[in-house]
């Protein structure tokens, strides 16, 4: 960015303009999130949703899960509700980039930052710390509701181990959803787009790939996206051939890595 002065009657050029700080540019991105309605009501749709279906199925199910019929493990359902509660971390993710693009709001952005790198950093960040702190509460809120009838049953699950890894697992997992659903909102630009393909990927593509059949259909099945990292926010998968938590959530992690990437290079190159 430069500047154009006029000294003694010579134009001088100067090109030691201060350009917004990271910190800037975070503080910046987080007040235009948090004064914006639909993210208040996105964030608590994501604890109803995430809370409020793992206690309703926990109520639902406590006297089958401790009956001899009984196929699956109390450890299976009682993170069970993060599963529909991503639905809205994909929402929110989406509206942190989407939104800007279809007001055209995003060229005064970039005309303030002109280090685009920045402004993605940023909205990563707000997207990653809101909804791993979002997804962390809303597990634990889920976990003492819904171990509650557990326990009425005598199968109630201690809060150690796999469990509270479950709890911590299920924020890092909603935050790792939101900045996959960061890096696509910049790749695609439209709101409706992004949250089809996200969702897509996610929910119906990871359940398709594993019809195919062999050690290829397996494989795809371990490192779709929803599938590797969606089994550290639960103690017990409900499909016990997925990769083990941290493995799959490392997978995941790259795959957003290298989604990211992607998104900085097209965010750096294509016209606002």
């Amino acid at each position: 960015m430069t500047t154009t002065l006029m000294e003694s009657g010579a134009v001088v050029e100067r090109t030691d303009v201060a350009r917004p700080s990271f910190a800037a540019v975070l503080r910046a991105e987080w007040l235009k999130l948090r004064t914006v309605r639909s993210t208040w009501w996105t964030l608590l749709t994501t604890f109803i949703l995430g809370a409020g279906l793992t206690i309703a199925i926990c109520w639902g199910n406590a006297d089958w899960l401790a009956s001899a019929d009984a196929d699956e493990s109390p450890g299976s359902f009682i993170t069970w509700g993060m599963m529909v509660a991503q639905i809205t971390a994909v929402v929110l993710g989406a509206l942190m980039v989407t939104t800007e693009y279809g007001t055209g709001m995003v060229r005064t952005t970039f005309a303030a930052v002109p280090l685009r790198g920045r402004v993605l950093a940023a909205k990563l960040v707000v997207v990653i710390a809101l909804l791993g702190v979002v997804g962390t509460v809303t597990a634990f809120a889920g976990y003492f509701g819904g171990n509650y009838f557990l326990d009425r049953e005598g199968i109630g699950l201690p809060l150690s181990g796999d469990v509270l890894r479950a709890m911590y697992g299920s924020g890092l997992y909603l935050a790792g959803i939101g900045a996959f659903t960061v890096a696509v909102g910049f790749l695609l630009r439209h709101t409706a787009g992004t949250i089809s393909v996200v969702l897509a990927g996610m929910l119906i593509l990871g359940n398709m790939v594993n019809l195919i059949p062999g050690a290829f259909g397996e494989w795809a099945t371990k490192l779709m996206p929803g599938n590797a990292g969606s089994a550290v926010s639960t103690p017990v998968s409900f499909n016990p051939n997925l990769l083990d938590p941290w493995p799959g959530f490392a997978v995941f992690v790259a795959e957003i890595a290298v989604l990211t990437l992607a998104a900085y290079v097209v965010v750096r190159r294509r016209d606002a």
